[in-house]
């Protein structure tokens, strides 16, 4: 079993190596990456494979995100320290825990249609002690009210079109990221609200399990 040293100065290398690879610059992004054991939030048999830049299996047909995607896709939502984040597929829960990281006096609310793996986030992110996140299992393409307007929302799953009840409930000067296009192959893109008109940018392609529910497959 690898020890905690161990675990750390892998981590350190994958996080440097993000970095050279032009993937990560923002600080705060750097610093959650660093602070954040991905290896917690996979597998026990899949542990020895946590810090390669590979999307992984997570049981239930999932995956958690290859690091590179999650550097691109948490700078560019730009969270700050009291961001209220609305994720749409909690997956293991390492995003989220990302996400914790910089918002520390903010809120992260992450949704989950699998039972098993939202048990499983949930477990994850107590036991590691992000008191700031709150796991739901519910379908992610109606957003969860409750907890609206949103700051940022961020959707790990690919949908053929942004669905509508997101775009609602994001805030006035809100940002969204999402992956959108066919089952194979996606374009992720950058959602703003700017006095009511939707303004959208494409960052770049990605592959991204589907966004199952009402407005997505």
């Amino acid at each position: 079993m690898k020890t905690r040293v161990v675990w750390e100065w892998e981590r350190k290398k994958l996080v440097d190596s993000l970095i050279s690879k032009g993937y990560l610059s923002d600080e705060k992004v750097k610093g959650a990456m660093l602070s954040v054991p991905r290896h917690e939030f996979i597998p026990q048999e899949m542990r020895m494979h946590a810090y390669r830049d590979t999307p992984l299996t997570i049981g239930s047909g999932q995956t958690i995100s290859a690091p590179h995607m999650v550097a691109i896709m948490t700078g560019e939502l730009g969270a700050r320290i009291d961001s209220r984040i609305l994720e749409v597929g909690a997956g293991s829960g390492y995003q989220a825990a990302v996400l914790a990281e910089i918002a520390t006096e903010g809120e992260v609310v992450t949704l989950e249609r699998i039972k098993e793996l939202a048990d499983y986030a949930r477990m994850n992110l107590e036991r590691l002690g992000y008191a700031n996140v709150e796991v739901i299992h519910a379908e992610g393409t109606q957003g969860y009210r409750e907890k609206a307007p949103y700051d940022l929302i961020i959707v790990t799953a690919a949908a053929p079109r942004i669905p509508k009840a997101l775009i609602e409930q994001l805030k006035e000067g809100g940002r969204m990221l999402i992956p959108v296009g066919g089952k194979l192959m996606q374009t992720l893109m950058l959602v703003e609200k700017k006095k009511g008109v939707v303004v959208k940018k494409e960052i770049c392609g990605c592959v991204f399990v589907p966004l199952i529910g009402e407005d997505g497959w």
